[in-house]
């Protein structure tokens, strides 16, 4: 069922840069819920794969001294929806991560082949670029930390030099603390399917809770990567909490995102679902911020 020409398990992070570096042809194989489907499908036939699976300090999510969270890359999707630290500060990445396909592929899927994938319509990756989350990979010659933007290079291609592999990502005090969100993802139907747009909106309000201090917004299938709408947050910032602030909000989005013409929608209704869901995210991230809308 599986055409592979050779496997590698790596016992260490600097192992496994070894066997990249040892073997370029090679792909990283983690959870396996992408990579293994592509080979049954012929697409990887005869595929040299080096597993890091087996590298347990790779699991798990802590909170470090100066507050940022640190998400391990091999973390399961069930793994950070449950975590309390996720819950208590970033509930609104496990909501996304928990709308991946079904809870055998949750399971075993990881957030690190999530974003290491590069494609626009991964659940992780809306709410990420919209928490200004920093990409920590590891290789020969040491760690580098890339900005999730900057990360994501076109479609399917992210920024991993040869040798490198994720190792963490890491969300920064001050990008997640005051701030509340929702994302909401739109398929063809309700479980088991690829997003046909995703859209991920944050919020800061003030203290009386009458004026959005800062707001982000980001959506998967906008374009070839996810992506941010500057122009949206832009019409927000320092507005009043209203609903002519959350339609100018979702109006300023389109003039951000591009988004193309495929098989599951046409450029014109992910537009039409782009300003939609961006209204309807606002929205209930003011009312989770204790916004009276």
């Amino acid at each position: 069922m599986y055409d592979i020409k050779a496997l590698y398990e790596a016992k260490s992070v600097a192992h496994a840069s070894q066997l990249l570096l040892e073997h370029p042809e090679a792909k990283v194989i983690a959870g396996g819920s992408d990579v293994l489907i592509q080979m049954r499908e012929g697409k990887l036939a005869g595929a040299t794969l080096v597993s890091i699976y087996g590298l347990d300090e790779l699991r798990g999510i802590t909170m470090e001294e100066d507050g940022t969270i640190r998400i391990g890359s091999l973390t399961s999707f069930s793994h950070i929806t449950k975590n309390p630290i996720i819950q208590q500060h970033v509930n609104v990445l496990g909501e996304a991560v928990d709308m991946v396909g079904g809870p055998q592929i949750r399971n075993i899927g990881t957030i690190g082949g999530n974003t290491c994938n590069g494609v626009t319509s991964a659940d992780s990756g809306s709410t990420l670029v919209a928490y200004d989350a920093i990409v920590e990979l590891t290789g020969a010659e040491g760690k580098r930390l890339v900005p999730i933007r900057e990360f994501y290079i076109k479609a399917g291609k992210v920024d991993l030099r040869p040798g490198e592999i994720e190792t963490a990502i890491l969300i920064k005090k001050e990008s997640y603390e005051g701030y509340k969100g929702h994302y909401i993802k739109y398929a063809m139907r309700n479980a088991m399917d690829i997003a046909t747009c995703g859209c991920s909106a944050n919020v800061k309000l003030s203290e009386d809770k009458k004026t959005i201090l800062d707001a982000r917004l980001a959506y998967g299938v906008a374009g070839p990567v996810p992506m941010r709408a500057p122009s949206a947050e832009a019409a927000a910032k320092g507005k009043t909490v209203s609903e002519e602030t959350v339609n100018a909000f979702a109006k300023a989005a389109l003039d951000d995102i591009n988004p193309r013409t495929s098989w599951r929608a046409t450029k014109e209704f992910r537009l039409h679902l782009a300003e939609e869901l961006a209204r309807r995210a606002l929205r209930e991230a003011i009312k989770q911020s204790g916004g009276d809308m």
